[in-house]
């Protein structure tokens, strides 16, 4: 049986996604946190998340680099995207726009002066745009706390890690982001993160951060 080890900086960050589906897989896994940048020539690209995957006699079998690509290798081994590429599009294309918000968040921050209310709001109209559709989307489900069945899938663990990272680890970043946030959410993404969180696949992983249905009731 093969066995994990996830290298990231000790922060939700890029990996949280892949820290849930690897609990949820019931795999062997473990954190480790280089010394950077002292190990930053020891990566794949010179850069972080990697993942390890390790043969029962130890040897690495694949060593794989870029944080999406880390998570959908997981979901698709374990079970957590669909087989028919059909269905597992219709994920990825959610997880993929969550991606865009994120680059968008960071982009708006880093501005310039002069073009940063352009970009706030850019990112600001993204945010807003996929909040209406995912929660389109959860109804469509019929408001079961997934986007897909009745199951945990890959794009209700990675939309979960998006609005943690958000509304608990955005304020890091810029102190207005969570309750922006929090102001948009509606009833289904309520929904959605109270079942994430609830599920006992994930119990381990979630108790290790702030409990994101307690920060959004406080």
């Amino acid at each position: 049986m093969s066995t994990f080890t996830l290298r990231y900086f000790n922060i939700p960050g890029l990996a949280e996604t892949s820290r849930l589906l690897l609990t949820a897989a019931k795999v062997e896994w473990a954190d480790e946190h280089p010394e950077w940048p002292q190990e930053k020539p020891n990566q794949p690209f010179g850069r972080l998340p990697v993942l390890i995957q390790k043969s029962a006699d130890g040897k690495a079998d694949l060593v794989l680099s870029e944080s999406v690509t880390i998570e959908r290798y997981i979901a698709r081994t374990y079970g957590f995207l669909p087989a028919d590429p059909l269905k597992a599009a219709l994920q990825e294309q959610v997880r993929d726009r969550f991606t865009d918000i994120v680059v968008a968040f960071f982009i708006s921050i880093l501005a310039h002066e002069e073009r940063k209310e352009e970009l706030v709001t850019k990112f600001e109209t993204l945010l807003s745009k996929q909040i209406e559709i995912t929660s389109q989307a959860l109804r469509d489900n019929g408001n079961n706390g997934h986007f897909f069945g009745d199951d945990l899938t890959y794009i209700d663990i990675a939309a979960y890690a998006f609005f943690q990272f958000m509304i608990v680890s955005g304020k890091e970043h810029k102190e207005s982001v969570p309750e922006l946030v929090k102001s948009l959410l509606t009833p289904e993404l309520h929904k959605l993160i109270s079942v994430v969180e609830a599920n006992p696949l994930l119990e381990v992983q979630v108790a290790k951060r702030d409990k994101l249905v307690s920060v959004l009731s406080a």
